[in-house]
Order: C-alpha cells, then structure tokens, then sequence
C-alpha cells in the first residue's frame, strides 16, 4: 500500500493533524513513540484567547477560538468521551496600578467579544485574592489533553495506523515521487515531532526558540470554584476532581525534561499571589515547548525535498491553534488555499539558505 502521508509525532499537533487528513479521506500511517512527558502531555490544555504580559488578543484568535471549540465537541460527540470544558478566565488585577494601565490600554484594543466583564473589584474571598478586581474573558476553557492524545491514538488503532516507535532516519529515503520508510511507503512524510524538530536533519535551520515549563498538580485544603480558571502571573486551573493544575514556567536556559526545585518555588511564590489556602503538591512535571522565535508556527513544505513536510512549532497555544491550522494545512496539500505567509516555513529561507 501507498500512503498520501505518513506522519512523524503524535502529540497535540500531530494527532490532531492525523485525525484532520483521515476525515478528508487521506490515507495516513503514524510514527510515534508513547512519551508520557511529552510537553503536550504535561500540558493543562488551556484555551485563553487574550494572553501575554501586553494581554493583546492572540494571532487570529477570532478564527481559532471557534473552530477548535468545534472541533474538540465534535469529537466528544462522536466518541462519547468529555474532553473539552468550556470556562471563562478571570484575569485578576494585581495593583489599582494595573487596573489603570488596562483601562488606559483598552480603548484602542479590538477586544471584540472576548471581554464579559470588567471588575475594579471583588467581593472578599476566603480562597481567592480577588479584592483588586479583574477581567473576565470568555470563551476561554480546557482540554484534558492527555485523554484527547488517548482518544485520538485509539482512532488511530482501531485503524491500524499507528506504529509505536522511534522514528530512525537512517530508514528513511526520499525520491522523487514518494518516500520510504523500512516497508512502508507514502507519497509525502510531514514532521510534527514537537521540541525534536529542532534535531531534525531537514528542519534543523528553523529558529525553534525551545523552553521549558513546569506544572504543578495541588490539592487545596478548601476546593475551589470551577466555574472559572483563575490567572495572575500563574493559571490556576480547578478540575473536577477537586484539584488544581498551576503553571507554567518559561525557562530558556535548562531545557530538559526534568521539574525542578527553583520550578517549584517559581510557581509557589505565585501561586501565594492568588490562593489564600493551604495545598498539598500532588504531582510536579515539567515538558519542553516547540516555540519559534517569532512566536507562529513553523508550517510548509522543505525548500529542496517537495516530499518532506512539517507541522511544528505552535508553542504553548497548540490546543487553540492546531485543529485550524491543521484544517488549513490539509487544504494547503488539496490546492484549495494557499499556506497563510505568517506561518509558511519560507519567512524563514535565508536561514535555510545561510545554513546550506
């Protein structure tokens, strides 16, 4: 058999790439190594269409907050599984300093829809430091991410198009109108292999600007609300199970896949900022994100192999960005659109050409 693809990863980007090409009838074979510390599975899945230090409305966020609401409760539909929780943030004010800069600040911002309210303050909180007020943002939520990966891979399974393994280049040749790996052969391979993009032998002169980041799992000593996932400095995440899910670091300088003690204290320090309560740490993990120096993500075709592929590089933003992005690329390979330039691998040729 000739495949149309085959894909290397199947993290968050991966995954829902795969799952994207099946549904328009492109046969697919999937490479991927279970990695429990993957970065997409220690992420908390958030969906937050207003973030950063600015607080700027995300890249596209108009088209990207709806199109992955609907792809992920259309999976939920069709597999009877709850994987997605739609919530408002409630970005809470630090300062009356703050307060001012954003009411300053946001005139001129084309917030759109994504503002439900604005508090200068908040009632008293035996759990939460609310007092100075804050911004609460809709359409925002979480994905159980790791039960997506799950959900997805047995799609895969149930399919027999997924091998559970490390991919070895060494195994791979290129022609001119297909690629072959051991047995297997497809018209195209595409590289979705998260932070190992930036050792990819033909992906390698991309500026991945990789970093890691630390989660903490906690236990408060009284639950907290969760009609709302909280944010100040740090997210503050309830789940139903009663626990918190708390991150995330930024860390350029050791990136490994190891927590560690000076992660931790980061995010004690900050979670004091907002929680009032005591809590115990029930789990501590760290994973490494595929972000790019200008913070898009690296999509497109390799300037000398037509062949080769890649769909990389979406940061801490993959559960908002991929299920567009993914629906775009697919019609990118069909011919009905053109890859959109803010990701397009190209922006970034004369790296290519200074490297070869």
């Amino acid at each position: 058999m000739i495949y149309d693809f085959i894909l290397v990863g199947h993290g968050l980007a991966g995954s829902i790439l795969a799952h994207t090409l099946a549904a328009h009838q492109y046969s697919v074979l999937v490479i991927d190594q279970v990695k429990p510390n993957s970065a997409s599975n220690v992420a908390a899945g958030l969906m937050n269409p207003l973030a950063g230090k600015r607080f700027a409305k995300s890249w596209l966020a108009d088209v990207l907050v709806p199109f992955a609401t609907e792809f992920y409760q259309k999976l939920e539909e069709d597999r009877k599984v709850k994987l997605f929780y739609p919530k408002p943030i409630l970005k809470l004010f630090s300062s009356v300093e703050e307060q001012n800069n954003w009411m300053g600040k946001s005139a001129g911002q084309p917030y759109g829809d994504f503002i439900q309210a604005v508090y200068t303050s908040l009632p008293p909180s035996e759990i939460i430091r609310q007092e100075q007020g804050g911004i609460l943002i809709d359409k925002g939520g979480y994905v159980e991410v790791a039960l997506l990966l799950e959900t997805l891979r047995q799609i895969r399974q149930e399919r027999d198009e997924i091998i559970n393994e490390q991919f070895d280049f060494t195994f791979l040749t290129v022609e001119s109108d297909s690629v072959h790996y051991k047995g297997w052969q497809a018209r195209n391979i595409i590289f979705c292999e998260g932070f190992q993009g930036a050792e990819n032998p033909y992906f390698k002169w991309l500026p991945f600007s990789l970093n890691k980041g630390e989660v903490l799992a906690l236990k408060p000593a009284i639950p907290v609300p969760t009609d709302q996932v909280y944010n100040k400095g740090v997210y503050v995440l309830p789940k139903e199970d009663g626990s918190l899910r708390i991150g995330a670091t930024y860390n350029w300088r050791n990136v490994d896949e190891q927590p560690t003690v000076a992660g931790k204290e980061e995010l004690f320090g900050k979670i004091e900022d907002i929680l009032k309560v005591p809590f115990t740490v029930l789990e501590h993990k760290a994973g490494i994100r595929p972000a790019v120096r200008d913070r898009r993500p690296l999509i497109g075709t390799h300037p000398n192999q037509e062949r080769i592929k890649i769909f990389n590089g979406m940061g801490s933003k993959g559960v908002m960005m991929a299920p567009y992005l993914a629906h775009h690329f697919v019609q990118v390979l069909s011919g009905a659109e053109d890859l959109l330039p803010e990701i397009n691998i190209f922006r970034y040729i004369t790296l290519y050409r200074e490297h070869y």
